[in-house]
């Protein structure tokens, strides 16, 4: 009986170095396999990342809002009668939420929750001497809306500062009005009972990511935006800022289960943007398995023609004492060789790929369009993959040769 130590590994390693020409081209072949998934992984990965911290780089996760008005019924004459046939939306006002003070530290104490950032945000314009731009005024506490879409990191010019009289703008609206960190400018809000306007020092300008955010958006004091915007003491939204981006969600619906607000996720306020993500990842899964069943085939294939090409050696091993499961391991061996060696050669292209793109595709700017990284543990998950897909590629082969039946084997 052949039951040395180490048997099938002397059979199988020799069988490939015989068919080096097959061998080196099915262990390219699985490394082109395998590169591609890796590489096509990381650059969905990055993109998907680069989308997420732009779309949520100058907004929360979650809002909580003031429930709408609601609607009211539209009579419709009709002679000597009227009837209600519809209704009339009622047309949305500024209002605080609720009690916003109490609810801040319950939120805060959610084991989801980072941060909690009370906002009064309105509309209004920012007038410098001739010039005038419609804007976006929101008043924050700045310690906490920092910590809610990362502000400071924004700020491509001064000091991010909101004393009261102080003000931070984008960075395009700046322009457009003429500004540059110290100047003045005076910022105009009007509602039913007249018109208010203060006049603030711009401190900073930030780049929100966004060329339409950073023309209209003018940050000042909680306090300043209450007084502006007539909501004394008051929040027009919370904004919530989670550990976890994509448990939103599951959160704002838990939320809207337990207060009497209108809360709403990133998902919700993004629904075009998360369908493309998950379009997206669903088409990497469909390339992932297409190429892993280019690789699975082009393994079979190899092997099926070397248990046609080594059918007399197989005959004689059966002859000397081989037994049918230690041919059928001398097959699962070579193909989880193949798997191996193709699967650690397709993660060094891997890398060399993301190198390439990493240091020399740019945008317009000049600057790389996003970052790329193969993560150890992605790594490790597809070389396990296209190693296991080895395996059980030659699990066909396999059986074949040790079905294979000795004395007509020899005669082949």
């Amino acid at each position: 009986m052949l039951i040395w130590p180490g048997f099938e590994w002397r059979v199988a390693l020799r069988f490939l170095r015989e068919g080096r020409m097959q061998t080196l081209l099915i262990i390219v072949g699985v490394a082109a396999g395998v590169a591609v998934i890796a590489y096509v992984s990381a650059l969905i990965n990055g993109l998907q990342s680069n989308t997420l911290a732009k779309t949520l780089g100058a907004q929360a996760h979650i809002s909580l809002r003031a429930p709408d008005d609601l609607v009211t019924p539209a009579a419709l004459p009709v002679p000597g009668v009227a009837v209600l046939t519809e209704t009339q939306p009622r047309a949305q006002r500024l209002r605080a939420v609720a009690n916003w003070q109490a609810l801040v530290p319950l939120l805060e104490r959610l084991p989801e929750v980072v941060g909690v950032s009370p906002m009064v945000s309105g509309s209004g314009l920012a007038l410098r001497g001739e010039a005038s731009q419609a804007i976006a005024l929101m008043g924050v506490d700045l310690d906490r809306y920092d910590r809610v879409v990362g502000l400071r990191s924004k700020v491509v010019s001064g000091s991010p500062r909101l004393l009261p009289g102080e003000a931070i703008v984008g960075r395009e609206l700046a322009s457009d009005l003429g500004v540059r960190v110290g100047d003045r400018l005076t910022v105009q809000t009007g509602s039913v009972s007249g018109t208010v306007s203060d006049s603030v020092r711009v401190t900073a300008l930030v780049d929100l990511g966004v060329k339409d955010l950073n023309r209209r958006t003018v940050i000042v004091p909680l306090r300043a935006a209450q007084s502006l915007l007539a909501l004394p003491g008051g929040a027009t939204q919370l904004d919530l800022t989670l550990k976890d981006v994509w448990v939103a969600q599951t959160l704002a619906r838990a939320l809207q289960g337990q207060f009497p607000y209108k809360i709403e996720s990133w998902q919700e306020s993004n629904a075009q943007l998360v369908s493309a993500l998950n379009a997206q990842s669903i088409s990497t899964s469909i390339i992932r398995g297409v190429v892993l069943a280019v690789v699975v085939l082009g393994i079979a294939s190899v092997l099926v023609v070397s248990v046609v090409q080594k059918g007399r050696e197989i005959g004689i091993l059966r002859a000397m004492g081989a037994t049918r499961g230690q041919v059928l391991r001398v097959f699962l061996v070579q193909g989880a060789v193949v798997g191996v060696l193709g699967s650690v050669l397709g993660l060094l292209l891997a890398v060399a790929l993301i190198w390439v793109f990493t240091h020399f595709v740019r945008g317009s700017d000049g600057l790389p369009l996003f970052s790329i990284a193969l993560p150890p543990a992605m790594a490790l998950q597809v070389a396990l993959i296209a190693s296991v897909c080895g395996v059980l590629a030659a699990v066909a082969p396999a059986r074949r040769a040790a079905a294979l039946d000795p004395a007509q084997a020899i005669r082949m």
